[in-house]
Formats: C-alpha cells, structure tokens, sequence
C-alpha cells in the first residue's frame, strides 16, 4: 500500500509503502470497541469513597437500653440509619475497574484503527519533521499547509524524539505521542494523524516485530 509523502512546505515530496499487516487490516469494531473500553476503565481514578459502619468513628456504646423504654431496639449509633452512622452501598475507593486485555487484541485493535485512517485518508505522513530549531510557530506553519481539514490531529514523533513533543504541546487540539506510545484511544480521540516516514518505521518496529 502507497502513499503519499509531504514536505514541510505542504508539497508532496514522493511516496512510501506502508507495511500492509499494520495498515491494511480488516476492521472489527467489536474488538476496538472492547480494547477502548479497556483501556478507558484502566485509567479510571476512583475517588469517591464513604465510609461504613465499621469505619465512622463513636457509636460504641448502646444508645439506650433494649428493653423498657418504647422506643426501637439499637444496638449503636453507627448504624446506616441514624444520622452520621456508616453509610450502606456507598461508592467506595478500593474497588477495581480494570480490566485485562491480552496482548496480541490491543495489538490488532490498533492496526484495525490506523488502517481506518489511511482508507480514510487521515493519515499524512511527512518526510521529516524540521527540528533543528524546535519552534512551535514552525510546527504551526507545517501543520497549516498540510492536507488536514480540522484542527483536531495527533502528532507522532519519533521514539525519544522530544523536540518534536516541545514544538507541538502548545497547539490548541493538537496531541503529541511517540510512536512507542501509539494507542487506540489517543487515535480515536484525534481525526488526523501526523507521522513522519522515521515514525513509521518505528511503529513497525515495535508493534509488527513482536510475536
């Protein structure tokens, strides 16, 4: 599979093949949508948190005695139905959302994905990034005149290339990964995708090369 290779002047400089058992697989929605969901839940920060009856403090002693008084039998004041008792059912912070997702489907799940955007023609890959200065108002120009049609794009860089990361971090809508890095929520999150033809080979080299 070919495609097109743009300068940072927005010009084509040329073509490039993509490695087709990363860009051009068949699509599952079913597996990327189990894959998003994963990795959303394992991100999840639990905070909210309520403390039951063993954990509120006083309460110790029997409010009053069990019998003889006409009022209802209580054995302590940390009960769910008195007023700053333990609390029943509350969300609590020790409880687990994660959920595990073998290897080899978060691996296909994102090549489902990144081959949705070449067919989609969302993914521009460039020559090169031009880091020698590493200015944001470069990177800004280079986006402008590339083929993007909206302001929401992920950035893929190099791996350990974080000059690329300081020239796009300030670009409103604009995420930064290496390539590393890549995952199917950060590719669903952003339309278009933004990689050079160095960063290409680097996807290849660490996800297809696993077994």
């Amino acid at each position: 599979m070919k495609i097109s290779v743009y300068s940072k002047t927005g010009k084509e400089a040329g073509e490039m093949t993509l490695p087709a058992g990363i860009f051009d697989v068949k699509m599952n929605a079913d597996l990327v949508h189990q894959v998003l969901i994963s990795q959303t839940a394992n991100k999840r920060q639990v905070s909210a948190h309520t403390q039951n009856r063993s954990e509120v403090r006083g309460g110790g002693k029997k409010p009053w005695q069990q019998k003889g008084t006409g009022r209802a039998r209580h054995g302590s004041t940390r009960s769910p139905i008195w007023k700053g008792g333990g609390v029943s059912g509350g969300p609590r912070n020790d409880k687990n959302y994660s959920k595990d997702i073998p290897v080899k489907m978060r691996r296909k799940a994102l090549f489902m994905v990144l081959s949705e955007k070449v067919k989609n023609n969302l993914l521009v890959v460039m020559d090169e990034f031009d880091t020698q200065k590493a200015k944001t108002k470069d990177m800004a120009k280079t986006i402008t005149s590339l083929p993007i049609k909206t302001n929401s794009r992920l950035v893929v860089s190099q791996n350990a290339d974080k000059k690329v990361f300081l020239m796009a971090r300030n670009i409103a809508r604009t995420g930064v990964l290496e390539a590393r890095n890549l995952n199917v929520a950060d590719l669903l999150n952003y339309k278009y995708v933004l990689v050079s033809k160095d960063g290409i080979k680097d996807i290849e080299n660490t996800f297809a090369s696993k077994k």
